[in-house]
């Protein structure tokens, strides 16, 4: 869901893929697939896409929904699992600003 709404805002910035990741310094092959689903991007490259398309980090989930808790714990563990150290740094301020 989260690739699907990545390309929404790409086009409605009137940007291909190509354009996008040239800006972002990655390759179209690899936009493609977080895109369709086929990659988790790491909080890295959600900040580099935020950025690249001037928008907030949070307007990119914004319309997600994840009905089962079960899935959306999941998919929340393995972004920490994959995340690099100054990562899980940035992601532990942020949980702990929305949940306390």
């Amino acid at each position: 869901m989260l690739g699907a709404r990545i390309g929404e805002i790409r086009k409605k910035r009137g940007m291909t893929q190509e354009e996008l990741s040239g800006r972002m310094g990655i390759g179209p092959k690899y936009l493609s697939s977080i895109e369709r689903g086929k990659e988790n991007p790491t909080l890295n490259t959600l900040i580099n896409l935020a950025r690249c398309l001037d928008l907030d980090l949070g307007e990119m989930f914004s319309y997600i929904e994840i009905e089962d808790p079960l899935q959306r714990k999941a998919i929340l563990s393995s972004l920490l699992n994959n995340a690099e150290d100054e990562q899980l740094k940035q992601a532990l301020k942020v949980l702990t600003a929305l949940l306390r």
